[in-house]
């Protein structure tokens, strides 16, 4: 299996780095739709229209892009197992932060639902604080992939 996944596997690394992008791209922004829909209960219009962008973001981008992520990883990881030895710590750094992003995914869902059924009980604070989490990741996903500093 893994003789075409080093033939490709330059091809693999660019889908998982598009894919990557525009997985952040809807973990950074959802958050921010939550803001929007949670300090504008009282406004039924724009809260409707919201609740639309908010599902379309979710499972038209986030969710396509989050498995073409954990797949194109899996792939190029299944053919150079040696980055999980000793002395990848940067790489466990990677796949911890990775697997966080992914429980942060899942909990939008339900954040979504929440909203959507008009039963979440979040501020327009908690959301903006909670907006923050995917930068914190994103920052030492990038730092661990660049410098590589163990």
């Amino acid at each position: 299996m893994t003789e075409w996944i080093n033939e490709y596997y330059f091809w693999i690394k660019w889908v998982h780095y598009l894919a990557f992008v525009s997985w952040m791209a809807g973990l950074f922004y959802l958050p921010r739709l939550f803001v929007y829909h949670a300090e504008n209960k009282n406004n039924k219009g724009f809260v409707d229209v919201v609740k639309i962008q908010e599902r379309r973001l979710y499972f038209g981008i986030q969710n396509p892009a989050m498995i073409v992520t954990v797949i194109s990883g899996s792939l190029m990881l299944h053919a150079h197992k040696e980055v999980l030895m000793v002395g990848s710590g940067f790489m466990h750094a990677k796949l911890t932060c990775a697997t966080l992003l992914i429980i942060f995914h899942i909990h939008n869902y339900f954040c979504l639902k929440a909203l959507a059924n008009d039963t979440s009980t979040k501020s327009g604070r908690y959301f903006r604080i909670y907006n923050e989490f995917p930068t914190l990741m994103f920052i030492i996903i990038a730092l661990m992939m660049v410098i590589r500093p163990f």
